[in-house]
């Protein structure tokens, strides 16, 4: 014998129901079950404290919808406007933001312990190059084979790295030996 709690029809109906809201996020329309709401006009200015059936009724007077759009407030606050107007805006400032955010990226410059001068300044150049593009640099001095030995008498080359790009550079983190490499985090000056 077979005991079922809910009806197979009405948790698919659920479950429907939370898909729809976590999709759109907000509350339009007959889906505000609040008693009580704060009611905004199309145009901003305040229409008090009523019933949600009344709120609607506005908005229905109104050819708009009703939207909940601070469902945490006491009592939560609605506003009458056009719905798919307001998603629009909504997605076209968010897409604006996107758009002005900078991505920091951490370029890596590697080098080992025997590097000429004239290759040292080449990185040092294409280090400043990517600091001036707002880009943080990693600078990895490589050890291999016997210059494992030497770990210490090479880090003068790193001290002379960040000493050549004091102009526009400060070291954000101070050079470390991390298992066969010693590495430095350089910063654009600000």
């Amino acid at each position: 014998m077979r005991h079922c709690f809910f009806a197979p029809g009405r948790v698919e109906a659920m479950k429907v129901n939370n898909r729809d809201r976590d999709r759109d996020d907000l509350f339009i329309n007959e889906r505000i079950r609040d008693r009580e709401v704060r009611v905004i006009s199309a145009e901003g200015e305040q229409l008090g404290i009523m019933s949600s059936r009344d709120a609607l009724k506005l908005a229905e007077e109104a050819g708009l919808d009703l939207v909940k759009i601070s469902p945490n407030a006491k009592p939560p606050v609605c506003k009458i406007i056009d719905y798919g107007k307001y998603k629009y805006e909504k997605t076209r400032k968010e897409k604006d933001a996107k758009r002005k955010q900078h991505i920091v990226e951490i370029k890596e410059i590697r080098l080992s312990p025997n590097i000429d001068t004239n290759d040292l300044t080449t990185k040092v150049n294409a280090a400043r190059k990517f600091l001036t593009k707002g880009n943080r640099v990693k600078v990895t001095l490589r050890f291999r084979g016997r210059e494992m030995a030497h770990m210490s008498s090479s880090a003068h080359i790193l001290s002379d790295f960040a000493n050549q790009l004091t102009d526009c550079a400060v070291v954000e983190k101070t050079p470390r030996v991390e298992g066969r490499s010693m590495t430095m985090f350089l910063a654009e000056k600000r």
